[in-house]
């Protein structure tokens, strides 16, 4: 199947819920057919970024990296989900005009419920100073201007958030009507 590629950069704190959106919309895709694939975070800095420590440049550097990888990706016919905190409105601004397919979704969930929901304990530990330059606590957040999709998790549904991306990549013309028709 012919498809128009492009990459889906979800951004947001941790625990606002980018995974979890974005196996959703991976879901979907795959089951209709679709060739892609998702560079989660966690993941790639395990593997591809592993060594980068979490000052400005080493952040700015992960995201430059996932940003090229994204970018290699939907140049072949790929549609690429990428899911990292990228907390910089700078560094992911110039990932957006390396790949001209892009859209940011940010998933948005207010300070308070992304602590509640943090399995690994790391805006605890970010609290008690065991973790340096957190995202959120100590380290800024900076949310995306004008995103083509905003996916509020503290208010809407996994479902929902997913129909949200799903409706935006119709709408642009990178998937047909039928897909939406199906949720």
């Amino acid at each position: 199947m012919k498809q128009r590629s492009v990459t889906v950069w979800f951004t947001g704190l941790s625990g606002a819920g980018k995974t979890t959106i974005s196996w959703g919309v991976a879901k979907e895709l795959r089951s209709r057919g679709y060739k892609l694939e998702i560079l989660d975070g966690d993941v790639v800095r395990q593997t591809f970024t592993k060594g980068l420590g979490f000052s400005k440049e080493d952040r700015d550097e992960n995201i430059r990296r996932i940003g090229f990888v994204a970018h290699l990706l939907t140049q072949n016919e790929v549609i690429v989900l990428v899911s990292v905190i990228s907390p910089y409105r700078q560094v992911r601004e110039e990932v957006r005009q390396r790949i001209s397919d892009f859209i940011e979704v940010h998933v948005n969930a207010p300070l308070e419920v992304c602590e509640d929901r943090d399995t690994k304990g790391l805006y605890e530990k970010a609290r008690a100073g065991e973790i340096k330059n957190f995202t959120g606590i100590d380290d800024p957040y900076e949310p995306p201007l004008n995103p083509e999709v905003e996916c509020r998790t503290d208010l809407e549904t996994p479902q929902e958030s997913v129909a949200k991306v799903l409706a935006c990549l119709e709408k642009l013309g990178y998937l047909p009507a039928e897909v939406l028709n199906r949720l």
